[in-house]
């Protein structure tokens, strides 16, 4: 693990699940609110640490399901120490793939290919719970966030606090108890990012990546004012830990 931080900063232990999947600007608004990073890249042979030991965890997003085992052979690792964040009550953000993570070790459901798929920029809708929630309160009633996943979270855990929905996909945000956060849609991701994504693929789905590209462009300047909010406050939650 690589650390980036200041002298004396918190340090989360990033999971990056694929090549291209990593932290982006919610990495770097982490490190300009004091947090560091300790990026772990599994998928190149890097081990997970057996436990966080108070350190905050942040799961990013990758084309597998939470049990994909087969393919990617360091899930369980990463399911461990999720299952040990909620235990311990440690800070838990898992984006896109993990959300899906943290709803399934939680008690929650996931599936493979279901509902409408969604890809770009995309009207996060926040519930009325998300009121009193300590990241998403008043960032306003809708906020686009960019979307790439066919997969989605079925059910949430029991007790889980359903934040936001969008209106293909009901889960786009949760809370499982007082400090674990999981979403659907990438915070990460900018709407650069898209000009990049493979043209093909997304036009069998029945998107055109121009259209995407200009649309998230267009919102981009609502989705750093509202994200990096709500990352900022993740990193307070982060700060606080002893």
């Amino acid at each position: 693990m690589t650390p980036s931080h200041a002298p004396g900063a918190q340090t989360a232990v990033v999971v990056q699940n694929t090549r291209s999947g990593g932290p982006g600007r919610v990495g770097a608004w982490m490190r300009e609110a004091g947090i560091g990073l300790g990026v772990l890249r599994p998928y190149e042979g890097e081990a997970l640490p057996q436990a966080l030991d108070g350190r905050p965890l942040l799961v990013l997003g990758g084309g597998f399901l939470p049990d994909d085992d087969e393919r990617a052979p360091w899930l369980p690792a990463t399911r461990r120490l999720v299952t040990q964040a909620l235990d311990d009550g440690t800070p838990v953000l898992g984006i896109c793939l993990g959300g899906q993570l943290l709803a399934q070790v939680a008690g929650g459901s996931v599936r493979a290919h279901h509902g409408q798929p969604e890809f770009g920029s995309t009207e996060i809708r926040l519930r009325p719970e998300a009121a009193d929630d300590p990241l998403l309160y008043g960032l306003g009633a809708t906020v686009p966030a960019i979307e790439r996943h066919v997969d989605a979270i079925t059910e949430l855990p029991p007790g889980a606090s359903w934040l936001a929905s969008s209106a293909a996909c009901p889960h786009q945000a949760f809370r499982v108890g007082a400090r674990a956060w999981g979403v659907q849609f990438h915070p990460e991701a900018e709407a650069e990012r898209i000009a990049g994504w493979d043209r093909e693929r997304l036009a069998r789905q029945g998107f055109d990546r121009d259209r995407l590209h200009t649309e998230a462009v267009a919102d981009e300047d609502a989705a750093v004012s509202a994200w990096s909010v709500f990352t900022q406050r993740f990193a307070q939650v982060c700060a606080r830990l002893p």
